[in-house]
């Protein structure tokens, strides 16, 4: 934004503070910039390029998500069948996680997986637990209400609003 502007600061000479800041909008040319992309692939098209670009861009999102936010990584293995037994989580749970990136997208849910969880993250199972004159006691464990994006990304996947069954248990 700063090719935008002109901005002057006017000092006053006895402090050598600012005294009066002006500024105004320069004349340019309206563009968004550019963007460059360079690859070594001859045959590949324009569309082609950017397509491989942001399904590259998807998928270290999806890895980086998974090693932070899912804790999949990194841990530091001693033997090789552990190690093998990790990766394969990994590449199932990246599986899922494109399955739902795709079918939200194809529905115009077009958020990063984080938001997405961030925002997800409000719905919560909660347990009320009462103490009945006799003694014992009364847990109720139920979903919290699905809030209009909750709902937006059920419809989406087609789930369910309320996962989950009431439980009443008493002890």
């Amino acid at each position: 934004m700063a090719h935008r502007y002109e901005v002057t600061v006017k000092k006053d000479p006895e402090t050598d503070k600012a005294r009066s800041i002006d500024w105004h909008l320069k004349e340019t040319e309206s563009s968004s910039g550019l963007y460059v992309l360079r690859t070594n692939q001859k045959g590949l098209i324009e569309e082609e390029i950017w397509h491989i670009y942001n399904t590259l861009t998807e998928i270290e999102d999806a890895f980086r998500c998974m090693k932070s936010e899912l804790g999949l990584g990194p841990i530091h293995h001693q033997k090789e069948l552990r190690t093998d037994g990790h990766i394969f989580i990994t590449i199932l749970a990246y599986h899922l996680l494109h399955t739902i990136r795709f079918k939200l997208k194809s529905q115009g849910i077009h958020l990063s997986f984080a938001t997405i969880r961030e925002r997800l993250s409000t719905r919560v199972r909660i347990t009320t637990t009462l103490k009945r004159k006799d003694g014992k006691m009364i847990h109720i464990r139920k979903s919290s209400r699905a809030e209009l994006f909750h709902k937006d990304i059920y419809d989406a996947l087609k789930l369910s609003y309320q996962p989950g069954k009431t439980v009443k248990t008493i002890l």
